[in-house]
Formats: C-alpha cells, sequence, structure tokens
C-alpha cells in the first residue's frame, strides 16, 4: 500500500458521531501531526474515548473521513483496515489483559496472530518488549491477577508495541496508579516516545501527565474540536471549559512544569 508521506498522520474532516437521536460530534475536525504527542481533553459526554476508537477502525461514524497514514479506513478496501491496525497500538485504561493468558502469552498474542513467525522469534520479540517497559523476566510466567496495577500497565504498554507501531494510542495510560508510579509511567512514554519516533494520541484527565507529555492538546466541547494547539496556548483560550479544566488549583499546579525556572546561582 503506497504511502504519501506528509507531515500529518491522521486527517480527520467533517465527523458527525451519533447514537440514535443523541449528536457528539458535529464537523469534527482534527490533524495529528507526525511525532507528536496530542493529547484529546474534554468533558463528561464529549466523546474523547469514542474519537480514539474511530481512529483505530473500532467504531464507524455518521458521517465524515478519517485518514491514518493517507488511507481512508472506513474505505471499502480489501485488507485496508487489517492493515493500518497493524501499524497502531493501544494502550486501553485498566491494561486489558487476558486474565487466562500469563505475561509472556499476552505480550506475544499479536504477535501469534499474524500467523507467520516462528515461536523461538517470538520468544526473542517477547523479552525484549518487556525489556523496554523494564520488567524483569522472571514475571513472564505470571498470571495478570498476580500483577500490581503499575506491572499490569507496564505489560499492557509491551504489548502495545508488539508490532512495533507507528501510532500509539493511550486511554487513560496513568489512571489508577499512584503519584510515584505515575510519574515513572510518564517517564516511560517520554522515553519510548523519543527512542522509537512514535506518534502518540493520548485521551486523559491527569493534569500533571498531560502538561509533562503533551506536544500539542485538543479540548473537545461544543461537539467539536474547540481549540487545539500547545499547553501554553490552550490555556490561554476564552472559555468556561478551559478555565475550570485547567485554571483551578490542579491545573495551576500541574502548570508549573510549563514556567521556565529561574537560573540558580
Amino acid at each position: 500500500m503506497a504511502e504519501q508521506k506528509t507531515d500529518n498522520l491522521i486527517r480527520i474532516r467533517g465527523l458527525r458521531t451519533q447514537f440514535g437521536r443523541m449528536v457528539v460530534h458535529d464537523n469534527l475536525e482534527l490533524d495529528v501531526r507526525r511525532g507528536e504527542i496530542l493529547s484529546v481533553v474534554g468533558g463528561s459526554g464529549t466523546g474523547k474515548t469514542v474519537l480514539m476508537r474511530q481512529m483505530l477502525g473500532l467504531e464507524i461514524p455518521k458521517r465524515g473521513s478519517i485518514e491514518v497514514f493517507g488511507e481512508d479506513i472506513h474505505a471499502p478496501k480489501a485488507g485496508n483496515l487489517d492493515y493500518l491496525r497493524k501499524r497502531s497500538g493501544m494502550l486501553f485504561q485498566q491494561g486489558a489483559l487476558y486474565s487466562a493468558l500469563s505475561v509472556f502469552d499476552n505480550v506475544a498474542q499479536p504477535m501469534r496472530e499474524l500467523g507467520k513467525l516462528p515461536e523461538d522469534l517470538i520468544r526473542d520479540l517477547v523479552y525484549l518488549k518487556l525489556h523496554m517497559v523494564n520488567i524483569g523476566f522472571e514475571h513472564a510466567r505470571k498470571m495478570p491477577a498476580d500483577l500490581s496495577g503499575g506491572m499490569v500497565k507496564r505489560i499492557a504498554l509491551a504489548r502495545a508495541l508488539a508490532l512495533d507501531p507507528e501510532l500509539l494510542f493511550l486511554d487513560e495510560p496513568t489512571a489508577g496508579l499512584d503519584p510515584d508510579r505515575s510519574d515513572s509511567f510518564v517517564e516511560l512514554i517520554q522515553s519510548l516516545h523519543q527512542q522509537l519516533g512514535l506518534t502518540v494520541i493520548m485521551v486523559t484527565h491527569d493534569l500533571d501527565s498531560l502538561f509533562a507529555l503533551s506536544s500539542r492538546i485538543a479540548v473537545l466541547a461544543e461537539k467539536r474540536v474547540l481549540t487545539l494547539g500547545s499547553p501554553q496556548e490552550v490555556v490561554r483560550f476564552p472559555h468556561p471549559f478551559i478555565k475550570q479544566f485547567f485554571l483551578g488549583g490542579r491545573g495551576l499546579r500541574a502548570m508549573e512544569v510549563l514556567q521556565p525556572q529561574p537560573d540558580r546561582e
């Protein structure tokens, strides 16, 4: 499948999302740039996770187009969607590990689905992915029920990276983690983003993660992308939701990471 190289890996135009009579998105437009970390925020009911699932081809909008890698993912083209999904990885909010599979088999599962890789290569690749997310090999045979929340997140991330994706989707990546584990997970995402040249789309309510990771932020409100820009640009946008979400006590503390620190002699 030929791909025309552009700065935008994802291009959304005229998107309408509707469930019965309820319209969630109306004429929504959004571009995701190659190599950035784009965070999507919005109030309850604004369709953040639905939008992410539409980019993955897991849900179909009522109207509009979503192009990923230059291809309309909802166009009736044989093998198109499968090909695009193999170039994407998804970290679900709760990790969504298969409870009946070991750590090793959870990470191996996407590789085995390809039906092309020998088991000895899969074994080496699984241990490589676990190493990338700082999980020791001694945990490979454990079951998900025996893992801490932080380990579940890391192993789910290893599975999301199993097929060397170019696009990585993160749904509330630090939800359920204590502050120390959350900070450590943010550092891991930063490191992998830089090392692997990933393009990342993230949905999060965690302001610390939002300001630490985001190249740009897209704010969903009024059934569309209300504003899109750098964290510094977005917090200056005059709208009640922006003020409530970003400029409360939590937001102001998180925004301190954006401020230049004075030189110390």
